[in-house]
């Protein structure tokens, strides 16, 4: 440590095991004023300090530090760093690049602070060379980043200067959802090389009221103790308190939701949605990292179904289509003629593959095209105004519970992010991007290319067929497939 500077950590007892643990894949998961975010930053530094001098007698070494927004990063995963290694004792913080340098004694330590907010910083993340990573708040982060980040640690330093002493990927997180990556390794699958460290809640529930756990972690080091939960308990939902305060697993609303009409017990059904035979599938795509579809069909009545959803975590639009699409259409849903419809953006070349997603779909038989328009008003207005019709008696949209991420999406998981301002309540003009905005954008652009959103644009139709679209005769991309 730098002369003269001296600092205190006591680890907390879960957090004692996760620091003695050296698997590969290390994660704790507990509620909010928990001392996580220390924990990881206590953990980096000192394998750090552990790695074994190189040829000149340096310990060099290389971290990413990996948030979901570079807001995030510097209004909380930053300000512990920082408030534990000051760059003033530490060594120089460079705010143009987000790297803390740092320099003290012999050891060496690049800290790269990396958003994943902005494509390009994905794939400058993908490309570097790291000891190893720290993910704070995991849930956020998709799964594929987790496993490229993998791929990336144990790379520094190189075998000549020594090689890494230590490497792996470790992270904090609130408890996230039970359809969740980090839930299905955790209590499901638990494959080797994966070590969870779950923390004991703040509060317990005790016949509906929530109450001090005795078992809470870290309360020593808040200056309210207890008290800083039970006094924000008043005015928060249950769901909210169980996950963020008990350390449960939950989902949450959050922020303001897209779709404020959705009211799940009305517009999802008690029972799984068969297509209807007869009516060909309309199924929406979202590209991107982690590409989504929903199947859906428009009945002759005018309702909308959303029959089902292909969710994917680390995979290119070509694995989506052989691995989650195809297998769809071929099996479950084999003689259905069925017309499919994505992202415009898909018509944009990517700068590793010079095809568009559009393209590659085409060439596995699939005649995808892009939605007649990306403007989220159009696209949102349409889905809303089916949740608010009624047809026959029932709603203008239903919902499978088969799709089960989309669902939770229309229930607030898909929503306007608040803006950290002073007085009235502020959101985003644009919906926040997570996993829950993939299906949810599927299924928009499903809609829209059916024609859903014909009634909210001035423009003439020249024809019964609206530019853009394709009637059901027209599309024959289910020749292959047979009857």
């Amino acid at each position: 440590m730098p002369t003269g500077t001296v600092l205190r950590y006591d680890a907390l007892p879960t957090l004692r095991r996760f620091h003695a643990s050296d698997a590969f894949w290390r994660f704790v998961i507990g509620p909010v004023r928990s001392g996580k975010s220390t924990a990881c930053s206590m953990e980096l530094m000192r394998r750090a300090c552990e790695q074994a001098p190189g040829p000149d007698g340096i310990r060099r070494s290389r971290w990413a530090v990996v948030r979901q927004t570079y807001r995030e990063l510097e209004d909380t995963t930053l300000r512990t760093w920082l408030m534990w290694f000051p760059a003033e004792y530490f060594g120089t913080f460079y705010r143009r690049s987000m790297t803390h340098l740092v320099v003290f004694n012999d050891v060496q330590a690049e800290i790269l602070f990396r958003a994943l907010d902005k494509p390009k910083d994905v794939s400058h993340l993908l490309s570097l060379e790291l000891t190893g990573a720290w993910v704070n708040e995991a849930r956020e982060i998709p799964k594929g980043i987790i496993d490229a980040l993998g791929d990336r640690v144990g790379q520094y330093p190189p075998k000549r200067d020594g090689g890494c002493t230590w490497r792996g990927v470790f992270g904090d997180t609130n408890p996230p959802d039970d359809d969740h990556w980090i839930y299905r390794l955790a209590e499901v699958e638990r494959p080797d090389g994966w070590a969870f460290f779950r923390q004991p809640g703040g509060l317990i529930e005790q016949n509906g009221t929530f109450v001090p756990n005795p078992r809470a972690e870290n309360m020593s080091n808040l200056q309210e103790g207890y008290k800083y939960y039970l006094d924000r308990l008043p005015g928060k939902a249950p769901d909210y308190v169980r996950v963020y305060y008990c350390g449960q697993y939950g989902f949450v609303k959050e922020g303001k939701p897209v779709f404020p009409e959705y009211v799940d017990a009305v517009h999802c059904t008690s029972e799984e949605l068969l297509p209807v035979p007869g009516v060909p599938l309309i199924i929406g795509l979202d590209f991107g990292l982690t590409p989504a579809a929903v199947i859906t069909q428009r009945l002759p009545n005018g309702r909308w179904i959303w029959i089902d959803e292909l969710i994917s975590e680390d995979c290119g639009i070509e694995q989506f289509a052989d691995l989650y699409l195809l297998p769809a259409l071929q099996g479950r849903y084999r003689g259905f003629e069925f017309q499919v419809w994505g992202d415009p953006a898909g018509d944009e070349r990517a700068q590793t593959d010079k095809r568009t997603p559009f393209q590659i779909l085409r060439a596995k038989g699939i005649d995808a095209k892009p939605a007649p328009s990306n403007d989220p008003v159009l696209r949102i207005g349409a889905v809303s105004a089916a949740l608010t019709r009624m047809i026959d008696g029932k709603p203008g949209l239903l919902i499978s519970p088969r799709c089960r991420t989309t669902r939770k999406g229309m229930a607030g998981g898909y929503h306007y992010q608040r803006i950290q301002v002073s007085g009235d309540a502020r959101y985003r003009d644009k919906p926040a991007k997570n996993r829950f905005s993939h299906p949810c954008d599927a299924a928009q652009y499903a809609m829209l290319g059916a024609g859903e959103g014909k009634r909210m644009t001035t423009r003439e139709r020249v024809s019964d067929q609206e530019p853009g679209t394709y009637s059901y005769r027209e599309q024959s991309a289910t020749s292959w497939m047979g009857a």
